[in-house]
């Protein structure tokens, strides 16, 4: 990309005084933004977050708060002012435009809901009014501004130290982040939806600048370091919560990004799309509860924790290898079809296993309630503990029993997918013929990806089995308004980013947290997701979190948010937009 900055006549590299004039006024704008935010918008404290006060923002406000300070300290970098150049090491035009539009967006969203809510605009106080002009003006300003996109150069050496604390700071402003969307107000989706507002235009925002491109090479370079900061910031989580819903908001979480990273072994790798993928979930489920020792168990057996999880995963792992033996040798539609069946045999099948309709197995549509709770070693998982001072509930138990649960399967996926078998998956999945031409049995390969994926759905049903004490056939359907079903684990790794580990973990969050906190959204998920995709395949096709390979081949030479070699810290290997 070239900088279009225009240079006043007779210098080389400054910008012209109108430039400079723009970038003054766009930071006056950030911090008009930021002073309205202390001033009251509404006399009612009815309005989720009391936006009633003089002398410091509450609810919303803290959001316009963040972006305004954001758009404020984007436009004194782009004035060149020391210390704040590191801001904006790709450019600060795009980012101030995105800055400027995400407060301009989420202070209206929050001034038009005060009069939706509370009846009409004379609602708003002054402070209101204030707010929406003071809001209006950086995103005049700032589209106004010339493009001066450049490439990234190498960023200045500092010590380790420095970056190590840059690493811990970004992980703990992350949970901070996480934290602030899962504690939102639970009764009104005003909240919820202005943070949505705020990440959806922030986000992007930092990528532009060139913040996040210079993070990844931080992270790359600090491969280790990295881990183990993702790792406590996760056993962090939920010592940070005040109600045991958000934490358990975290258990589902956790349980359906490990499905849904199963998952992606078999769409993102191998490049199979299946469609019944629930079902593996469902086969793990059912057998934990069969082996429980519950009295509602048709087999009346109690399997010892680590017992009880191995035959999920080996049951699971059966199911895959006889679904998918006589069905792998089909491609692309013709094998969606028939995984999408199997999924409607299981829940058909499981409804009908009730002791009329067929053998007396899973109680049909009653289903197998009240299962024990967890108990391994002593440890059970529904009563509280406390160590060092700090008690754990029964959600942080299952929390912490699935944190662990899903590092191993990223240890899994990371092994898998970087192994000769993980490099053929992607020769399959890149084109099947020429894979079986220089040698792949594609058959084998495909088997093993199912099988794989299968067993790893199968470990995290077992679990969720215990955290939901009730399995019914209902749960494991192709599309519904509640999850777990395929189409959102299906819609989670696509949104997040096919063959990463990232990607559906993220994704899975986005999907699930998103309509349990919006409830009027459940019955509209399916036009949710559809759009979602829609606007994703746009503007995003690679996902929210790319592969590599993908990105390269969904996007023209100079499109690529890649770094150029010189724009990744400690000297990581790049690849040029040039070479790109």
């Amino acid at each position: 990309m070239t900088n279009d900055i225009s240079k006043a006549p007779g210098t080389a590299g400054t910008p012209a005084p109108r430039t400079t004039l723009l970038r003054a006024l766009t930071a006056a704008g950030g911090l008009a933004a930021v002073a309205s935010t202390f001033l009251a918008w509404t006399w009612t404290s009815d309005f989720p977050g009391d936006l009633t006060v003089y002398g410091y923002p509450g609810g919303l406000q803290v959001l316009t708060l963040a972006l305004g300070l954001a758009t404020l300290a984007f436009a004194v970098a782009a004035l060149d002012v020391r210390g704040l150049r590191w801001l904006t090491p790709a450019g600060s035009t795009q980012a101030l435009r995105l800055l400027a539009l995400g407060t301009f967006a989420t202070t209206w969203f929050t001034l038009i809901a005060i009069a939706v809510d509370q009846g009409g605009l004379v609602n708003l106080e002054p402070g209101g009014w204030v707010a929406a002009i003071a809001t209006a003006a950086p995103v005049a300003t700032a589209f106004l501004l010339p493009d001066d996109t450049r490439p990234l150069r190498r960023p200045r050496q500092l010590p380790s130290w420095a970056d190590i604390l840059i690493i811990a700071a970004v992980f703990t402003l992350g949970l901070y982040v996480v934290n602030y969307g899962i504690q939102t107000d639970e009764d009104n989706p005003e909240p919820f939806i202005g943070y949505l507002i705020a990440l959806c235009f922030a986000a992007p925002a930092f990528l532009k600048a060139g913040l996040i491109t210079r993070l990844s090479g931080l992270t790359s370079t600090y491969r280790s370091l990295t881990l183990v900061a993702a790792l406590v910031t996760a056993l962090v989580f939920p010592f940070t919560q005040d109600k045991a819903s958000y934490t358990e908001l975290g258990v589902n979480i956790a349980i359906f990004a490990t499905v849904a990273l199963g998952l992606n072994i078999v769409v993102g790798l191998a490049g199979l799309l299946d469609l019944g993928y629930v079902a593996f979930l469902g086969v793990g489920a059912y057998t934990a509860a069969l082996v429980s020792g519950t009295a509602a168990s048709t087999i009346h057996v109690h399997f010892p924790f680590w017992a009880a999880i191995l035959t999920g995963a080996v049951v699971s792992l059966i199911f895959g290898v006889v679904i998918g033996a006589p069905t792998l040798r089909l491609r692309g539609d013709y094998l969606a079809i028939v995984t999408l069946g199997f999924g409607e045999i299981f829940r058909i099948a499981v409804s009908n296993l009730d002791g009329t309709s067929g053998p007396s197995v899973t109680n049909g549509p009653n289903g197998i309630p009240n299962i024990p709770p967890l108990e391994i070693f002593g440890f059970n998982f529904d009563d509280d503990h406390s160590f060092a001072g700090l008690t754990l509930d029964s959600n942080s138990n299952y929390y912490l029993l699935m944190l662990i649960v899903t590092v191993i399967v990223v240890l899994i996926f990371s092994r898998a997918g970087n192994s000769r078998i993980g490099r053929a998956w992607v020769a399959i999945r890149e084109d099947e013929t020429a894979a079986t031409a220089m040698g792949i049995n594609g058959f084998r390969v495909k088997l093993i990806a199912f099988a794989l994926g299968a067993t790893l759905a199968g470990v995290a049903g077992t679990i969720w089995a215990h955290v939901q004490t009730t399995v019914v056939p209902e749960q494991y359907v192709f599309a519904g308004p509640v999850p777990p079903n395929s189409t959102f684990l299906l819609a989670a790794v696509i949104l997040g980013g096919m063959g990463t580990i990232g990607g559906p973990l993220l994704g899975a969050a986005l999907l699930f947290l998103i309509p349990e906190k919006l409830e009027f959204l459940q019955d509209y998920q399916l036009l949710a997701f559809g759009i979602a995709l829609i606007l994703l395949m746009r503007f995003r096709p690679e996902g929210i979190i790319p592969n590599r390979r993908q990105q390269l081949e969904y996007h023209e030479t100079g499109q690529l948010d890649v770094p150029d070699q010189a724009a990744l810290s400690g000297g990581a290997v790049g690849v040029t937009k040039a070479e790109a």
